[in-house]
């Protein structure tokens, strides 16, 4: 398990994530479709506030705050839909996201406008399309109350930058070729050093004997639920859909495998029980069934 990454609970982030070696994975419109759709369905589940989202072919981009604490737990959720989502559309084996999403905290006010901006203007550093001209698939058309979406928080970007008029002149002014960056011991920040003081103050908070008998286990990074998965297949020489749960070896490999779901990848007994594999199992019983094989396995 990896340290819990530098947030808390209602921090602003500038966060993205690229195919794995370069790989378009969302390259054309029913793609970025059924990835928005995921989108407005987790951030809604994990009650994000989202302020501005792009996808571009083998990237995608997202300015949110952390409303509710759980952004580990929105990504991971996310990026392993999309990404069982991809490999059974386009074939294949192997990593579909190049690693852990990255996330950049920023500061409010000013830094959120030129984090909004930069991810907004990013089809304009591309090449794909024009200063102040809007792209499919951004929320760059979507501040508009007709427009609007009830998982994008609008009014509050509107009245960030002063209304329409402010945010149109803002899109429409020259795209910014990079955030000026804080490079610190807990990864970039945008924002100067006195936010950064205070940002860690609030993060040293969850280390303190109260806080961290209340932390859930959604604050901090796991492996990806591919790589755990691909782990599993290549240990034991078989794939995940072809395991005959009917038979005591498939039952007996199935349980480990929920093992490694949740020590591993850090899935709930909710997200464990909607996977087909799960199907046949009683949700109430899942806990047991863990225990279970985690003394068989581990011996704990």
């Amino acid at each position: 398990m990896r340290q819990p990454r530098f947030t808390y609970r209602s921090a602003f982030h500038h966060c993205m994530n690229r195919g794995h070696g370069g790989e378009a994975i969302l390259a054309g419109d029913e793609r970025k479709q059924v990835f928005l759709d995921l989108l407005g369905e987790k951030v809604i589940k994990y009650h994000m506030r989202l302020l501005a989202y792009c996808l571009m072919d083998n990237h995608y981009h997202l300015v949110l705050q952390n409303a509710s604490g759980r952004m580990s737990d929105f990504f991971r959720n996310l990026n392993t839909q999309y990404a069982f989502y991809y490999r059974k559309s386009a074939g294949g084996r192997g990593y579909v996201f190049q690693d852990r999403f990255h996330s950049t905290i920023i500061a409010d006010d000013d830094y959120l406008k030129m984090a909004i901006m930069y991810v907004l203007q990013n089809p304009q550093r591309a090449g794909l399309a024009k200063s102040g001209q809007t792209y499919p698939w951004s929320s760059a058309n979507l501040y508009s109350k007709k427009k609007r979406r009830e998982w994008l928080d609008g009014d509050f970007v509107l009245e960030l930058f002063g209304g329409s008029r402010g945010f149109a002149n803002a899109y429409g002014s020259e795209a910014l070729e990079k955030l000026p960056l804080l490079a610190t011991a807990f990864g970039p920040v945008l924002g100067e050093e006195n936010f950064f003081k205070r940002a860690l103050e609030k993060f040293d908070r969850r280390k303190e004997p109260d806080a961290v008998k209340k932390r859930r286990h959604d604050d901090y990074d796991f492996d990806p639920v591919e790589k755990v998965i691909r782990e599993f297949e290549g240990k034991h020489g078989i794939k995940v859909d072809d395991l005959e749960t009917n038979r005591h070896a498939g039952k007996k490999l199935r349980a480990e495998l929920m093992v490694r779901l949740r020590d591993l990848a850090g899935l709930t007994y909710r997200e464990i029980s909607e996977w087909e594999l799960f199907a046949d199992l009683q949700y109430g019983s899942l806990r047991q069934l863990y225990q279970n094989a985690r003394r068989e396995f581990y011996g704990k």
